[in-house]
């Protein structure tokens, strides 16, 4: 792989992780809404910006052969992340729900090796488990800790988030455009959640609409970075700059909600953060 496409990868991933830290900070504003009717319009949003360039670019609204499955999974498996997520960021810090959500790598290395086929050495390994080590700093998984669920739940959601970029990357592979996979998966998430939308639609104000939309604009930005990261360049060489999401959320955590992490939360952010560093330099050296 050219050091170009290298760059190129990485400079997608930070702007990804930047609409991403945008997209939880318009959730978080949207207020008391349930999660399903939050996820409903951020990927509406979505999946208009995504059909436009489709159009645009003259993209055939048809998958390649045998890739249906693929992107049946790959979308299951990030509505779940969403919808977890939305739920964390409801209940936790930004910060803290951003660094749940950003185990996602991690488990992308897990899912690589079955679903890839990717080898994971002994080291990979390990760097996996001192990242999950890191996370029960910030989970703190005591019966006395009243943010022990939606801690979980937020873990829960960097784990659909894995498989859902495994998937992502096995479809860049394979051929998929980027705007098709935003653009079904947008559209599978929102058929999910329409029935709940339906039956449990809580009323919104004009501002709450306003941040909603924003959100789903964040999420667009994010989804096509993401998409464009990994088919430029495998998860292993890139990932560690998708952590630059914890940096921009905790910015907009402290300047826009005056939320400040505790020091466990920091030890936390500085395992996960280092394993991911230290992973990342060692795919460097192997690969060389």
């Amino acid at each position: 792989m050219s050091g170009n496409n290298r760059y190129k990868g990485i400079l997608y991933i930070v702007l990804s992780a930047f609409c991403f830290a945008l997209m939880n900070m318009f959730v978080r504003l949207s207020g008391d809404l349930p999660s399903v009717q939050k996820s409903f319009f951020r990927n509406l949003v979505a999946f208009f910006f995504a059909f436009v360039i489709i159009r645009r670019e003259a993209i055939p609204l048809k998958c390649k052969a045998g890739n249906l499955k693929l992107l049946l999974l790959r979308s299951l498996f990030g509505t779940l992340g969403i919808l977890c997520n939305f739920y964390a960021v409801d209940h936790l810090v930004l910060a803290d729900a951003s660094m749940l959500n950003k185990m996602s790598p991690f488990f992308v290395v897990i899912f690589s090796f079955f679903i890839l086929k990717e080898r994971v050495t002994v080291l990979q390994a390990l760097f996996v488990a001192g990242a999950f080590a890191g996370s029960l700093f910030v989970i703190r998984p005591t019966f006395s800790n009243m943010d022990l669920l939606p801690s979980l739940i937020g873990l829960a959601g960097g784990l659909g988030a894995g498989a859902a970029y495994t998937f992502v990357r096995k479809l860049s592979l394979r051929g998929e455009k980027g705007p098709l996979i935003v653009c079904f998966f947008s559209a599978f998430s929102c058929l999910v959640t329409l029935p709940f939308l339906v039956f449990g639609f809580h009323p919104m104000g004009g501002m709450q609409v306003l941040m909603l939309l924003l959100a789903g604009l964040a999420a667009a930005g994010g989804q096509f970075g993401i998409t464009a990261a990994y088919g430029h360049a495998p998860a292993r060489e890139i990932s560690v700059y998708d952590y630059s999401q914890i940096i921009f959320s905790a910015l907009l955590g402290f300047f826009i909600f005056g939320q400040i992490p505790d020091i466990l939360s920091w030890l936390g952010y500085l395992i996960i953060c280092a394993m991911a560093v230290l992973m990342f330099f060692y795919n460097l050296k192997r690969e060389k």
